[in-house]
């Protein structure tokens, strides 16, 4: 699951109108989180706190295989709705399979005027933790510098940095500090990167093919009789049998002067359009949500998402294909080929949501939860009685032809969230089990 500090990144950023799914770096973020899904080694306890909304502190400890910890500080200049541990969206925590939003355009802050003076300012996040007992410091800055430019500043200060003796003797910086712009305008997403342990220059972008999305996307309501649902901005006719969706294409070139080395790659990505009509029935004004009989709908099309990366420099490719199979199982698989080399690798992975039922309504905060996309439905629609249920936790799993196992329970256990996992070497006798670990991270609000 997602630490509190991401959580609340997440969530400034969704405060403030950015779009991270935009960028080339994230391109196959819905691959990965059913294949490298991160499995907790050891115990790992957190505790937060959000006194306000602006404010938030967060404290973890690392019990076993070694005793450490950190303390960590957030601030932002905009007031995010931070939910606590047993509040929270489940889905909003952790990295999960999902058609992601079409590009949208952003848009900035509003102006605000007092006595015919401009008094609005630039939105930005400060964020540091400090490792005990190592010492080492991390930092972020972000800060919106227009409607479609962000600037981030991180930071590394590691004073015991475990770096062996030839790179101590070369004089390598056991600190560091780079900096990123971000320039997202829908179509086209671009970040530029310096680092300066390594003098490294980075050029990263993406273009989406196709129209943008419009601010805000109205969806057909069922009861409606009005005639066909108009088409949504990014929607294309059909070309027959096969899957209708959207192209996204990118590449990034990085340089290192220290290191006098260069490389490059790029990759593309096709995801299905989400299913434009909503995933359940609303009723008519006239009608009781007692008497709802009706049920949901198939999507039209399974929600799948393509990509494929390549490395012409170190001969590496990968493409990977994942799809949402029915409401509560995604499956994966990726291939990964070196030329140079002929080793390859196949992965494959699942993602399966477990649910509770109920006899009980579902409130708009978690109605998404049921759609087999994540775009927004509209507040005045309600779940029929007959089909609600409540999530309670989901199972991943992985294998991949290394003889590599993993298998990891997220759930949410009274009011903390909770995360059990192992990894297996299937071809050891000796040491069959490589790691196991508990997480265990509560937070609070107000």
């Amino acid at each position: 699951m997602y630490p509190f500090a991401s959580y609340v990144l997440r969530s400034y950023y969704k405060a403030t109108g950015w779009n991270e799914d935009n960028l080339y770096a994230n391109l196959t973020r819905s691959s990965n989180a059913i294949l490298d899904f991160n499995v907790p080694r050891g115990l790992h306890l957190s505790i937060s706190k959000s006194p306000n909304a602006l404010f938030s502190t967060s404290y973890s400890m690392n019990a076993m295989p070694s005793l450490n910890g950190s303390v960590g500080y957030i601030f932002t200049s905009c007031e995010l709705n931070i939910k606590s541990s047993g509040d929270v969206r489940f889905k909003d925590m952790m990295e999960r399979f999902k058609v992601h939003h079409q590009p949208r355009r952003p848009e900035g802050k509003g102006e605000e005027w007092l006595a015919g003076e401009r008094v609005d300012t630039r939105d930005y996040l400060l964020y540091g933790r400090l490792y005990l007992p190592t010492g080492r410091l991390d930092a972020l800055y972000s800060t919106r510098l227009s409607p479609t430019v962000q600037a981030l500043v991180a930071a590394i200060s590691d004073p015991r940095s475990s770096l062996t003796g030839e790179r101590r003797a070369r004089g390598d910086n056991v600190s560091n500090i780079m900096f990123s712009l971000q320039h997202d305008v829908g179509k086209w997403c671009s970040e530029y990167t310096w680092s300066a342990e390594d003098g490294m220059w980075g050029v990263r972008v993406l273009h989406n093919f196709g129209r943008l999305g419009s601010p805000v996307e109205p969806l057909e309501d069922p009861g409606s009789s009005t005639g066909p649902r108009p088409k949504r901005v990014d929607e294309e006719d059909a070309t027959g049998g096969g899957l209708k969706g959207r192209v996204s294409a990118g590449a990034e070139f990085y340089i290192s002067a220290k290191e006098k080395s260069a490389g490059v790659s790029t990759g593309i990505r096709f995801t299905t359009l989400p299913d434009a009509s909503p995933s359940f029935q609303t009723p008519s004004p006239s009608s009781s949500a007692l008497s709802l009989t009706s049920t949901r709908a198939p999507p039209s099309q399974p929600p799948t998402t393509i990509t494929a990366l390549f490395n012409p420099m170190m001969g590496h490719i990968s493409a990977a294909y994942a799809a949402k199979v029915s409401r509560d199982l995604s499956l994966c698989s990726r291939f990964d080929f070196n030329f140079y080399s002929y080793d390859s690798e196949w992965t494959m992975g699942a993602e399966w949501w477990m649910r509770r039922s109920v006899s009980q309504p579902v409130s708009p905060d978690n109605a998404s939860d049921f759609s087999h996309s994540d775009q927004p439905q509209p507040q005045q629609h309600l779940e029929p009685l007959t089909s609600a249920s409540n999530i309670r936790g989901v199972v991943k799993a992985r294998i991949s032809t290394n003889n590599s196992v993993s298998l990891l329970w997220e759930g949410r256990v009274k009011r903390m969230l909770v995360s059990l996992g192992v990894v297996s070497d299937l071809s050891s006798r000796s040491k069959p089990i490589k790691a196991i670990g508990l997480e265990l991270s509560y937070f609070s609000t107000g």
